[in-house]
């Protein structure tokens, strides 16, 4: 058996499992464009807007991974009466498996943090936020709808941006109401004073906020642990989880266990949102009644992979499984992986300047045609996706008989190739929404078309791509060579 056959089967359980968060919730929004001139008004840059992007941000980015991991997520907190506001309860409401009780706050706008992004480089970033304590009043409705919330959740989160929802006595109201539910609390701290977190089972500082919260130095394995017990001694906090960057994270338990776990990460674009992934892989392990070393392992590894990807990004549980069956990805990365996982390995080996390319096609019995597009599309780009169709795609396509080979066997021969770097399966019979999603910078087809024909070519010109067409090998088809069977 797998040494982490354990921690797979937290995740392949996950759709079990109810997690409560509550905190401050925010918009992230993403500007992208160009720079190609100063202004002639100051000496700054001007940038010209290609596109938008908005996403859950704050203690969203918690929801967020635990939706991508698998979960069922509630969520309880406050946006304000705004445009903002009603964007994060569209994008809460947009999964099936989360359930959102939003409080409303005309006095307070919803927390905003929008980014300006060239070339991959944030360049600005914007805040328009109302950081003052709820008052009395919506504090009591935060209690009575997390009250309400309790009923099916096994771990509650506490998701502290400093945003005003967790000021004051509500963290302590909050972790006495999920205690005498009997379910554990994770807590991502903020600010210098956790004895507000009384009681929580664990809360998961930084090494700076675990520096600053202890007023104790940080510098090595044995002053962490120091700071770490003194938290738990002072502030009446069971465990401590410390993330240290790059030298990975300390678990510290009340009962005298120290756990240190080195980074899982190979590359480091944003660490923007880490924590949060953090939190939310706890959770997922100790709402299945994982022992918090296991929790931790599954947290770091889950860290590692998100902070090789750019942005407030999230963790998927197809990514976290293939990181426990390759512990080094870099070397060892599964090919034939889900589309949302392409997506995000695609953003990021175009963030390392590298040129994607992408080729479609069934390949039901592999031939020298089908191996010579393939390397013709190769030598278009730095790396080749090969988007496969699925089983039921071909047969609407080919025909009842076809295919002869299962898009599995089919998918597994193609990844086994040294030019083909990621094999993604598609149901639709084009590629298009698949080209919609991934938005490769080079799309290859046979030269039997023409540019004007080929599904996509508009949609990655536009977006600043090219279309290359290879030279087809005469005299090799899969429906030929089926033809010739039959006769025989």
């Amino acid at each position: 058996m797998s040494e982490h056959a354990h921690l797979i089967d937290l995740i392949q359980s996950a759709a079990d499992v109810e997690i409560l968060c509550v905190g401050d919730i925010m918009l992230d929004r993403f500007i992208y464009g160009s720079v190609e001139r100063i202004s002639p008004e100051a000496p700054i840059p001007v940038l010209k807007i290609d596109r938008e992007d908005a996403m859950l941000g704050g203690a969203g980015n918690v929801v967020r991974n635990l939706l991508s991991l698998g979960a069922q997520a509630r969520f309880c907190g406050v946006v304000g009466e705004d445009e903002a506001g009603r964007n994060v309860g569209s994008l809460l409401n947009e999964d099936d498996n989360c359930c959102a009780n939003l409080l409303l706050d005309t006095n307070r706008p919803t927390s905003v943090k929008t980014r300006f992004m060239a070339s991959n480089q944030q360049m600005l970033r914007a805040d328009s936020e109302n950081t003052a304590p709820l008052d009395q009043s919506q504090q009591d409705d935060l209690l009575l709808d997390v009250a309400e919330s309790l009923g099916t959740a096994r771990v509650m989160v506490l998701s502290d941006y400093g945003k005003g929802v967790l000021d004051g006595e509500t963290p302590t109201h909050l972790i006495n109401l999920a205690k005498k539910a009997g379910i554990a609390v994770i807590v991502d701290p903020k600010g210098t004073d956790y004895s507000k977190y009384r009681g929580a089972t664990l809360v998961t500082p930084n090494r700076k906020e675990l520096c600053e919260a202890s007023r104790m130095k940080c510098d090595d394995d044995a002053s962490i642990v120091a700071a770490a017990r003194h938290i738990i001694e002072s502030c009446g906090i069971e465990n401590v989880l410390a993330t240290r960057s790059q030298d990975g994270m300390t678990l510290v338990t009340n009962k005298g266990e120290v756990v240190h776990l080195p980074t899982e990460a190979r590359e480091v674009f944003d660490v923007s949102g880490a924590g949060d992934t953090v939190v939310a892989s706890l959770a997922l392990a100790l709402a299945q009644k994982a022992s918090l070393s296991d929790g931790a392992k599954l947290a770091n590894i889950a860290a590692g992979i998100v902070v090789a990807k750019i942005g407030t990004a999230s963790v998927y549980s197809e990514e976290l499984i293939e990181a426990l069956h390759h512990q080094d990805l870099s070397q060892a990365e599964a090919k034939i992986i889900q589309k949302e996982t392409a997506k995000d390995r695609i953003q990021r080996w175009q963030a390392q300047g590298k040129t994607v390319g992408f080729t479609n096609g069934c390949f039901d019995l592999l031939h020298p045609g089908h191996i010579s597009l393939l390397k013709q599309s190769a030598n278009q780009c730095d790396k080749l996706i090969v988007g496969l169709n699925s089983d039921a795609s071909v047969k609407r396509l080919k025909g009842d008989e076809r295919p002869l080979q299962s898009e599995m066997a089919r998918a597994t021969v193609l990844s086994s190739l040294a030019c083909v770097d990621m094999v993604v399966i598609f149901d639709e019979d084009t590629p298009l929404e698949l080209l919609s999603c991934l938005l490769p910078d080079v799309l290859v087809k046979g030269a039997d078309y023409t540019i004007d024909q080929v599904v996509g070519a508009e949609l990655i010109q536009q977006n600043g791509g090219c279309v290359f067409l290879a030279q087809l090998e005469d005299g090799f088809s899969t429906t030929n060579t089926v033809n010739k069977m039959k006769s025989t």
